[in-house]
């Protein structure tokens, strides 16, 4: 989880990186849509094109202390909006569409935009906290 955050989001500071972790979390704690069989980090992590920076050798380096604690903050609950409800994430090169898979625009944190699915699609994200 720690190498996820720095590999996804380091120039997005601790903030930024924070909440790549509150998107993971949140897949594994949900049992819905594309995440249905996603139960524990690892399998997130490696979820088939879930993020493009495990295909990436700065992926595999030694995670950093302060990636790993990052990480326990996430595990633990820590939650800041955009990422607090959010089941995906990206850096578009401009302006951040309306919907992403189908879920709406909730934020977006320095060059990611935040995708929050709506209650009909995944209504327990909204009681896992």
């Amino acid at each position: 989880m720690a190498r996820l955050l720095r590999a996804e989001a380091e120039g997005e500071g601790k903030q930024g990186m924070l909440m790549v972790g509150n998107v993971g979390i949140n897949r594994v704690r949900v049992n819905c849509s594309d995440f249905e069989d996603v139960r524990t980090i690892e399998q997130m992590v490696f979820q088939p094109h879930a993020f493009e920076a495990v295909t990436h050798g700065y992926f595999y380096q030694r995670a950093r202390e302060s990636e790993k604690r990052l990480a326990r903050r996430a595990i633990k609950g820590a939650r800041l909006w955009p990422a607090k409800y959010s089941l995906w994430y990206f850096r578009p090169p401009g302006d951040c569409p309306p919907t992403w898979y189908d879920q709406p625009h909730v934020g977006r944190y320095k060059l990611h935009c935040f995708y929050e699915p709506t209650g009909e699609e995944c209504d327990a994200i909204y009681s896992t906290y």
